[in-house]
């Protein structure tokens, strides 16, 4: 197949579903008319369109140090009404490997989930580490 001598770019809300829908904790639902939105303990960690409508944009929450160099590089904005909290929209997400983005949310999940109560992290159980290569 073609697609798979090339790194697979971008990624679709079926391909989110299958990284992030059985992290622990996590849930979904569509906010806002159409945006298919990802929680863990009702705090949101990734946001796509859910008809992969805008190019497929994604936002998500990114570490505080890393905001102003992820914003600079072109096809990634502040989220807009969510950039004081630093979220980003990957607004041009075929520039990126899936991996990169899949890296992206994964960290944005370990954000919002450190900034949950310990009693909740502790409900939620271990979280289990990710083992690239499953692909």
């Amino acid at each position: 197949m073609k697609s798979m001598a090339k790194a697979a770019k971008s990624m679709t809300a079926a391909q989110l579903e299958a990284l992030c829908g059985h992290w622990p904790g996590v849930t979904r639902d569509i906010k806002w008319g159409a945006d298919l939105v990802f929680s863990v303990g009702g705090k949101m960690f990734v946001v796509t369109p859910s008809d992969g409508s805008e190019g497929g944009r994604l936002s998500f929450k990114v570490p505080d140090e890393r905001f102003l160099e992820l914003t600079d590089q072109p096809g990634i904005i502040a989220a807009p009404y969510m950039a004081r909290a630093h979220w980003v929209s990957v607004v041009e997400p075929q520039r990126f490997a899936s991996a990169e983005l899949a890296d992206f949310i994964r960290a944005s999940y370990g954000l919002v989930r450190a900034k949950l109560t310990k009693k909740l992290q502790a409900e939620l159980g271990p979280w289990p580490l990710p083992t690239e290569k499953t692909k």
